[in-house]
């Protein structure tokens, strides 16, 4: 099989670094990206400001590759995504030429001649990798080896609390957002909602509050599952990312100024529509009414649909790789840095299919761009049979002064290391309407 490619899926972050790592290493590499471009994802919240500075958001290999055609690594600042794309993805992308394909989306993964049950002669047949171009046309690419990098982008989570969407929640996906919003001026004037907890909703909620600001009468409410806000606002001075813990700030502070109303404890049940407005109903039966729009920003989880016919190891909670999951579950770490994951912890039972990047968290929200570009240092060491180096740390992350976990789930303690909470709007223990 060593005359076939290593095939990689998705020509983002950390697929594009695969490519680098494997074409330094001399091994022949494709990577296959359903976009018309490079980090076609990326490019979808390039309105977004990252929190993590230029030198976190490079990979070795691809700086050098990149540097022998002149380019300079950005020294400092914080881009937004399309800068990343623009300044680093792109012209990585470039580099890299024909070993990339666009607008070819993966449809499957599996062994020549072997489906998931068959033992027999497994491990010597290459994989196949299933395709489908733009204008519907199938084929068919061996691989010696499989790296998935595809993300987890194009599946976001449902408002519902439970994990499957809110009763009444397809019916009213013309009023229902699941991404970071960038021109919101239509929105003025009326009642927003926004559902979750991580950067995303705070993103939305920061750039409501903003238009609140500008146009009285906008009410920005937000929602948050657990009991406590403590994890929202970030590690403050503990935070070694400091545009994370500024994100966490500026939202506490439209908060303190009454320009958004925090809700804690509420659990989206159903979301009905009344008229021309809906009405978002907790659990416990609370009630949201009057509400013009809802941001669902509740994370992502992978789409392991194309992996059907392969033998590989998730964890039941997290869907995230089983050989990392301990190291990244969010209801149990807690204050500091996530141990380096590379080639042993993400190897599946099914050989030389490796899963990195965000999609090898799963639902885990803790995943930053360094984590995954030393995963596919790793990975590509050890696939070009350098098994020291696969083995070898080279990760260096910042202290996060963030804890994942916040105690119980419905409690109202903090957690060891977030900021202090600002006050909290409580919409009844009894259900009750807010307008």
């Amino acid at each position: 099989m060593d005359e076939l490619p290593v095939v990689v899926i998705g020509a983002g972050p950390q697929g594009l670094a695969a490519a680098a790592h494997l074409a330094e290493r001399g091994v022949d590499v494709v990577v296959l990206e359903r976009g018309e471009g490079p980090a076609a994802a990326v490019s979808e919240w390039g309105h977004v400001r990252l929190f993590s500075a230029w030198p976190e958001l490079t990979d070795a290999a691809a700086r050098r590759l990149l540097e022998s055609t002149g380019w300079s690594a950005p020294a400092s600042g914080y881009p937004t995504g399309a800068e990343w794309v623009n300044e680093y993805l792109a012209p990585l992308a470039d580099v890299l030429g024909e070993q990339v394909r666009y607008a070819t989306t993966v449809t499957g993964v599996s062994r020549q001649g072997r489906d998931k049950v068959v033992d027999g002669g497994r491990k010597s047949q290459p994989f196949i990798v299933h395709l489908v171009d733009s204008d519907g046309h199938e084929s068919r690419l061996g691989a010696r080896s499989v790296i998935d990098a595809s993300g987890t982008w194009g599946l976001p989570n449902p408002a519902g609390s439970d994990g499957f969407p809110a009763l009444g929640e397809a019916r009213a996906s013309a009023s229902i957002s699941y991404r970071i919003p960038d021109d919101v001026s239509e929105l003025a004037g009326s009642h927003v909602v926004v559902v979750g907890a991580g950067h995303s909703a705070t993103h939305a909620v920061l750039r409501l509050s903003e238009l609140a600001r500008r146009s009285p009468g906008t009410r920005v409410t937000w929602l948050l599952r657990r009991g406590s806000a403590m994890n929202v606002f970030g590690g403050g001075l503990g935070d070694e990312l400091p545009e994370r813990a500024a994100l966490g700030s500026r939202a506490r502070r439209m908060i303190d100024e009454g320009l958004v109303n925090l809700v804690t404890g509420f659990r989206v049940a159903e979301i009905r529509q009344e008229d021309e407005a809906l009405t978002i109903i907790a659990e416990d039966g609370r009630e949201v009414v009057g509400v013009a729009h809802v941001f669902a920003l509740t994370g992502f989880r992978p789409d392991t649909e194309m992996l059907r016919e392969l033998r590989i190891s998730l964890d039941p909670a997290l869907d995230a790789v089983a050989g990392i999951a301990a190291e990244i579950d969010p209801n149990i770490h807690s204050c500091g840095s996530v141990s380096a994951t590379g080639a042993r912890e993400l190897a599946q039972p099914e050989h030389g299919f490796f899963i990195v990047g965000v999609k090898s968290y799963g639902r885990a929200p803790t995943f930053l761009a360094l984590t995954g570009y030393e995963q596919v240092r790793s990975v590509a060491a050890h696939r070009a049979g350098d098994h020291e180096g696969a083995a070898r740390n080279e990760l260096v992350l910042p202290d996060t002064g963030v804890c994942g976990g916040s105690g119980d789930f419905d409690d109202n303690a903090g957690s060891c290391c977030a900021a202090p909470a600002p006050a909290v709007v409580q919409i009844g223990l009894r259900p009750i309407s807010v307008g």
